[in-house]
């Protein structure tokens, strides 16, 4: 059914900077086109609006409300990009934007209205993609793993895909088959924060300012000195569960480049929770276009780290296919996560389906 229509994927990440949209076709198990892509900036209002709900316990439905009309717009813009009408589209995947994550206590928030987006944009919508994860004792992320895994089919192995957002996360994929995936800790986000709190600026462009600066190793050390990089994947974090204190004595160059080094660090640290040592890392996410970072993994890991677009990918919009991708697997009742890729106990359907 509708395999000569598109599916539309929606993604607002941790780094909370603005919307990707992305269309693709597919059955579900592998993608046979990919479509035109549009990314939607947020403003220094909008995002300041996310950012105050952040957390547990906030009143989220006026943010809500406005969140899911920016999406509504990006679907309009990326169709009029594409030439496409509404009914071209079989199902728009919504993930939604996270406003608190803690899968211990068996917890997950998204916001985004599905069903307005329904009614407003005339497309079938799926969202909640995380939700039943979680309640059945999964972590809830990484999601992109079975797409990473579509994409890859005819990629050497063994791989590991990198997505670094505001959080680290990889999925590693074996000639068997086998798909193992996590968070595996800080992405952009410290040096976002960072950034923003002595430079006024949203991330630190070309990783200028880390280049300035020198890393401090007794501060990298001490981050690192952390028990979650001792847990084996499948694991998760929240965007805010690492801080800046252990920088704070740094001068702002400084406190960059060792944040930096930290980034890449963290995902050294997970190379021996895998099965087998990948000679390469193909990187996605807004990370891979820092310079600094891409050359810090490349020290830290001491194997081939390419961005994604060597193997013909579109990093800029691989999470928001993947929501595409996923929103098709649920309309099919196929598993979005696997005990490997989530600690779910056994594969687990998801997503909530809302009527155009």
């Amino acid at each position: 059914m509708g395999a000569d229509k598109w599916l539309l994927g929606l993604m607002s990440g941790t780094s909370m900077d603005g919307i990707d949209a992305a269309l693709i076709k597919s059955d579900g198990q592998s993608v046979t086109e990919t479509g035109a892509t549009l990314s939607y900036s947020y403003s220094p209002e909008q995002r300041s609006l996310l950012e105050g709900v952040m957390g547990e316990g906030k009143d989220v439905r006026d943010a809500e409300v406005q969140m899911t009309r920016w999406h509504y717009d990006a679907v309009m813009a990326l169709l009029d990009k594409a030439n496409l009408a509404p009914n071209d589209v079989e199902l728009i995947g919504f993930h939604g934007q996270t406003t608190f994550h803690d899968p211990s206590r068996r917890i997950t928030i998204q916001i985004g209205d599905g069903d307005l987006l329904a009614k407003l944009s005339c497309i079938p919508v799926v969202n909640d993609f995380r939700k039943a994860d979680v309640a059945a004792g999964g972590e809830g992320a990484p999601f992109a793993p079975l797409y990473h895994q579509a994409l890859a089919q005819e990629l050497e192995k063994p791989l590991v895909v990198l997505n670094i957002g505001g959080v680290s996360n990889i999925t590693y994929l074996d000639p068997d088959g086998t798909v193992l995936a996590c968070d595996t800790g800080p992405g952009n986000g410290l040096i976002d924060d960072w950034v923003q709190k002595h430079f006024g600026q949203s991330m630190d462009e070309g990783g200028k300012i880390a280049a300035k600066g020198k890393v401090n190793a007794t501060v990298l050390n001490t981050m690192l000195n952390n028990g979650f990089f001792n847990q084996a994947p499948p694991k998760s974090l929240d965007r805010y569960d690492f801080n800046l204190d252990a920088v704070q004595s740094l001068n702002p160059e400084d406190g960059t480049a060792t944040l930096t080094a930290f980034t890449a660090a963290v995902n050294a640290k997970i190379v021996s929770f895998l099965p087998t040592r990948p000679e390469r890392w193909v990187i996605t996410g807004g990370g891979r276009h820092n310079p600094v970072l891409m050359q810090a993994l490349r020290s830290a890991l001491g194997v081939t780290v390419d961005p994604v677009e060597r193997v013909g990918w579109d990093g800029d919009a691989l999470e928001a296919q993947a929501f595409a991708f996923l929103a098709k697997r649920s309309q099919l009742k196929l598993p979005l996560s696997l005990p490997t890729t989530t600690k779910v106990p056994e594969p687990c359907l998801g997503g909530v389906l809302h009527a155009a």
